[in-house]
């Protein structure tokens, strides 16, 4: 059965550089009350791997980490009805104020989304964010498990993007 689903609050410290963006939370991240909580999304060992914490930390002190490394997170959709965690799924999308953020957070000049959908929901709702000047925007193969065609390290060479870019 479709529910209605609504996004985290962004994890945004004011000097973040790098934006990373997912879709919408799926099932178990809902339940959970944290991003990327599925223990078969690679989300976290990417994480860890390139910013040398361990991916079994606590959740809070996960997101410190990102904070850390001047990384911000948060989903291109505020609310959808979705049935499962499938970005196919997804009807009656909005999107959340990702201009906003980038006002409070003026020193990102990078934006990651982590698969097409995210990707593709910023293009369409945000369209004028890939005409920046002073803004880069990445698609990066998704974390998900349901991405499949490529494996880990495939995945993990793509991402270190994001490492490079917080330097």
């Amino acid at each position: 059965m479709s529910q209605q689903r609504h996004s985290f609050p962004p994890v945004a410290a004011p000097d973040a550089k790098v934006l990373i963006l997912g879709s919408m939370p799926g099932e178990e991240s809902l339940r959970l009350q944290q991003d990327y909580a599925f223990s078969h999304n690679a989300f976290w060992r990417i994480m860890g791997e390139l910013f040398s914490f361990s991916s079994d930390l606590p959740y809070a002190e996960r997101l410190q980490e990102l904070q850390k490394n001047h990384i911000a997170l948060w989903d291109t959709l505020s609310c959808c009805i979705r049935s499962g965690s499938l970005d196919s799924n997804i009807r009656n999308a909005q999107h959340n104020d990702i201009t906003g953020l980038l006002l409070r957070c003026p020193e990102i000049r990078t934006i990651f989304c982590n698969g097409h959908a995210a990707y593709n929901y910023l293009k369409r709702f945000q369209n004028g964010l890939f005409t920046r000047e002073d803004l880069q925007v990445f698609y990066l193969p998704s974390t998900s498990p349901a991405a499949a065609r490529m494996n880990y390290h495939q995945k993990l060479e793509y991402w270190k993007m994001v490492a490079e870019k917080c330097r």
